[in-house]
């Protein structure tokens, strides 16, 4: 029998690669992009097992659904630093701000 590509292979690779581009994006669409390759992975994962010899892309498979995995991991962290900075209300985020330019404007001109 001739041997074929995984259905979702090469969508699965897309998706993580865009999961971990867009994962600063407020981490929503990284977030939902990651969770849909790692879907796709799963379900051409059992294909895949079930009889290995006749597909070809397994690899792209497989570093597409760990790209998704880094790409959660990211966005949930994206969006709890986005929750965080927003709890703390816009006074507080202003003197956050100016520590930070600060800090910056004391590191230049120690390296001068």
């Amino acid at each position: 029998m001739e041997k074929r590509n995984l259905p979702n292979g090469t969508a699965v690779l897309i998706l993580g690669i865009l999961s971990i581009v867009t994962c600063c994006c407020y981490g929503f669409i990284g977030l939902t992009l990651g969770i849909i390759a790692v879907v796709l992975a799963n379900k051409d994962l059992k294909m895949y097992q079930e009889s290995p010899e006749l597909y070809l892309n397994y690899k792209n498979l497989n570093i597409g659904r760990i790209l998704g995995i880094i790409g959660i991991v990211l966005s949930a962290l994206t969006m709890l630093a986005f929750v965080y900075l927003y709890s703390l209300g816009p006074e507080r985020l202003l003197e956050f701000q100016k520590n930070l330019e600060a800090k910056a404007k004391y590191q230049q001109e120690q390296s001068q």
